[in-house]
């Protein structure tokens, strides 16, 4: 579901109880478009986390602590100057727009009270927070948007703030029913549409939502609707609109299968067979088990950009250079025809006559009669030699190109095994990891001088087995190459993906026999961080350590081993269990 204005309508029921006549104790920006405010009020210290990124806007309370920069950016520094201990005077949402307005009053440095506003706008791609003074006044903003980035509105200190109409939508809590049936009924489109169409802060899921408890057909053409499903549709919505305007909220969760696919501030009634609901207690708790891991994921991925691109391009360069060698190398079959060419020659030309442009001879290889080609300028003896010498040449190319050929296989190898690395990591330590191993082979520059710290260093995932045996597992090359080679012990056990780049697993076996099922989600462990991830399944080698040996010179993480043990096994690691 969209955070649409229903959504920010609840959460700002919740607010309000909580936050309501309390205080600002802290400020933070742990991203750039990103707050953490740490307020106290009647419930205590509650840490609200606000986020204006493009992919993923949005606003709830948060018991989770985030790392932040060394050094503070400007928009946390004017806030912390202006409202470090503002009183929270006011909370409140325009209409149903995807708006919420957070009121602070505080003392300047004069003693005189001051009121300021802190606004988060939930708007997609142009979501915001922007701070403006008692007069409506933008001082500062997380985004700063120029006219050359927008025509309808701009917003930058000094400006004045409005919210921009570029959709001329109507307020859904101040509709009445004659507006409703003019409104939205008469539209030439289906109705769910109609309805999200026609008032702000309604998303299409919603409008879906009416329709069923209408127990109307979302896809029906609005103007096909009868008098009396008008009625009972207009009904419908506006009852949904009083619980709105009353607080009466209740979040749920609507699975399918296990698995969370939809979210919503009432119970879904579209969902029916098939489906379980579970009640929330409170908006916030719902969002942030829905948006955490969707939001580091994001994160990481915007972070690792850059990253993906240095190696998506150097894959294409030697995937590319892979392919040319692979025809220069089916060129260099001819070598054998031509040294034969040379040695018939020799044998059968001595009675040729000058100028002639080809002869006819027993291959005595094959009992074959073939036709050598002659250039006629030439004797025989040099046309062998010149046969000869193109054998040579191409016997050299060959040589060549079958050394050229390995290592731009095993380049290919490593690069296809960083990519793999890049989609595992969920931590800035494990991009730095990567970045480091980049450096190392030459992908990246390393720049020379002040490095930036990096707070907390990447460790290996660490899961434990339904046996209580722990199992391992690398986020990238190096942490592979240390699990393998430091960390296991001659007796364990080690699983990786069959033949593409994945994560090595190692289970610690206490130098006891393992159980089969430890052995299975060892296994599905190493398929679902492999990049067989997307399969039903994946073939898994797996074997005692210490038949594991490090490639001769080959990269990090990179190993050889015989007489190994196989499985198949679905990379799906729901049940296994991570150690705290």
């Amino acid at each position: 579901m969209a955070f649409d204005g229903i959504t920010i309508a609840c959460l700002a029921a919740e607010l309000k109880s909580s936050l309501l006549g309390g205080r600002i104790n802290k400020i933070a920006q742990p991203e750039t478009d990103e707050l953490l405010l740490t307020c106290r009020g009647e419930d205590g210290a509650r840490k609200l986390l606000l986020s204006a990124s493009a992919s993923l806007p949005f606003f709830y309370f948060t018991e989770q602590s985030k790392p932040n920069p060394l050094t503070a950016p400007a928009f946390c520094m004017l806030l912390r100057k202006h409202i470090g201990s503002a009183r929270i005077t006011g909370i409140t949402q325009p209409g149903l727009e995807r708006v919420l307005f957070i009121d602070l009053e505080h003392l300047n440095e004069m003693g005189d009270l001051c009121q300021k506003r802190l606004i988060i706008e939930i708007m997609g791609k142009h979501s915001n927070i922007i701070f403006c003074d008692q007069d409506g006044k933008i001082l500062d903003s997380i985004k700063h948007v120029s006219c050359n980035m927008s025509s309808v509105r701009e917003v930058l200190p000094g400006r004045e703030y409005f919210i921009p109409k570029t959709q001329d939508k109507l307020d859904p809590l101040e509709l009445s029913e004659e507006n409703f049936l003019e409104k939205v009924c008469t539209r030439p489109m289906e109705i769910g549409k109609a309805l999200y169409c026609t008032c702000t802060g309604i998303s299409p899921t919603m409008a879906n939502e009416i329709c069923a408890r209408a127990s109307i057909d979302g896809a029906a053409i609005a103007q096909s609707l009868t008098e009396n499903e008008k009625l009972h549709l207009c009904h419908t919505f506006l009852r949904l609109m009083d619980q709105i305007k009353s607080g009466d909220f209740s979040p749920h969760i609507v699975y399918k299968d296990g698995e969370p696919i939809e979210y919503g501030a009432f119970p879904m009634e579209q969902y029916g067979a098939g489906y379980t609901q579970e009640n929330i207690p409170s908006m916030s708790r719902l969002l942030e088990s829905w948006y955490a891991s969707k939001s580091t994921i994001t994160r990481i991925r915007q972070k690792s950009a850059d990253l993906r691109k240095i190696v998506q391009t150097a894959l294409d360069r030697n995937r590319k250079k892979y392919q040319l060698q692979l025809k220069q190398l089916k060129d260099t079959e001819k070598k054998d025809q031509y040294k034969v060419y040379g040695e018939l020659i020799n044998t059968y030309g001595y009675g040729l006559e000058e100028g002639c442009k080809s002869f006819r001879a027993l291959n005595y290889y094959t009992n074959e009669e073939i036709t050598i080609p002659l250039n006629p300028d030439y004797s025989p003896a040099e046309n062998a030699k010149r046969y000869f010498t193109r054998y040579n040449k191409l016997k050299r190319t060959e040589e060549a190109l079958n050394q050229q050929i390995q290592e731009t296989s095993a380049e290919i190898m490593h690069l296809s095994s960083i990519q793999t690395s890049l989609d595992i990591a969920l931590q800035e330590s494990d991009l730095a990891q990567i970045k480091e191993e980049l450096m190392d082979y030459g992908y990246i520059r390393r720049k020379y001088g002040k490095k930036q710290k990096i707070q907390g260093k990447s460790k290996p995932f660490h899961y434990i087995s339904s046996d209580g045996y722990h199992m391992y597992v690398g986020k990238n090359n190096f942490q592979n190459e240390e699990l393998t080679f430091k960390v296991a012990a001659g007796n364990d056990w080690w699983f990786h993906a069959k033949q593409m780049p994945g994560s090595h697993v190692i289970v610690k076996s206490n130098n006891e026999e393992l159980p089969d099922k430890t052995f299975e989600e060892a296994g599905q462990l190493a398929a679902y961080y492999s990049s067989g991830r997307g399969t039903p399944k994946v073939e898994i080698d797996y074997i005692q350590k210490k038949h594991v040996k490090k490639t001769p010179g080959g990269k990090p993480g990179f190993v050889i081993y015989h007489t190994n043990y196989s499985l198949v096994a679905a990379p799906d690691i729901s049940h296994i269990t991570p150690a705290d």
